[in-house]
């Protein structure tokens, strides 16, 4: 089993990694440490992975896992908790809450404010990006705050259409920088990266970290819907340490 650091300047109290597929019990087509329940996969053996991230990690509590819808919902939590939440963001200022984004091309947004006080995750597909969901979470932040962007479908690999495009471009026509001309007609290789940090720039925000890591085209480590279709899900987590 391995996971990924974020390469950012976070508080000493605020730890974060992202999982990948390595390790783990799960069988063929979930090979590996998959986390994703609803995906078709033996309960038994996703619990089990979990639980083993849990351990290996050093989690202070099971994370807050989201039933996630691609909304723009994120919800404030004060404690853990064994409820799935309806959302596609979680955010906490309680020490020991380990919040939660999974994806499996979606782009996992983590944030902390630079008082390590306040810290979330968010699940953000191209809805949620474009309907605002990283402002929706920002919005409980008092303070200055930084972001991580983790392993998502890559700008070579994410061929959109031009109801994305435009998705985008009626927020902000700078968001035409992030499109590059697909293979088809009407087709657009959309950088999420770049989309997020233009919208972050409008709000004043600057430090926007970025894993440049793709799933699609790393499948030794990563699940990608858009690769295989039926497969497993990894995660990004977060909390506020309370030691």
């Amino acid at each position: 089993m391995n996971w990924i650091t974020p390469n950012w300047n976070a508080p000493k109290q605020v730890k974060a990694f992202a999982s990948t597929r390595i390790g783990g019990c799960s069988k063929s087509p979930y090979e590996g440490l998959n986390l994703g329940m609803h995906v078709g996969d033996d309960p038994i053996l996703v619990q089990s992975n979990r639980d083993l991230l849990q351990q290996q990690t050093e989690m202070p509590t099971a994370p807050v896992w989201l039933n996630q819808t691609h909304s723009t919902v994120v919800l404030e939590v004060a404690q853990p908790t064994n409820d799935v939440l309806n959302a596609d963001g979680v955010i906490t200022s309680s020490p020991n809450v380990v919040c939660s984004a999974m994806t499996a091309d979606c782009l996992p947004v983590l944030i902390t404010n630079t008082q390590g006080t306040q810290v979330a995750a968010v699940h953000a597909g191209w809805r949620g990006l474009a309907g605002g969901i990283v402002e929706n979470a920002l919005t409980h932040f008092s303070n200055d705050v930084m972001l991580w962007l983790g392993p998502a479908i890559g700008p070579q690999a994410f061929e959109v259409g031009e109801d994305v495009l435009q998705a985008f471009l009626d927020y902000d026509s700078k968001a035409a920088t992030a499109f590059v001309p697909g293979k088809q007609q009407g087709k657009w290789w959309a950088n999420m990266a770049t989309l997020t940090r233009l919208r972050m720039a409008k709000l004043g925000i600057d430090q926007v970290f970025d894993s440049g890591l793709c799933t699609y085209q790393d499948p030794q480590r990563f699940y990608s819907y858009r690769r295989d279709g039926v497969t497993g899900r990894q995660a990004t987590f977060i909390w506020i340490n309370e030691n």
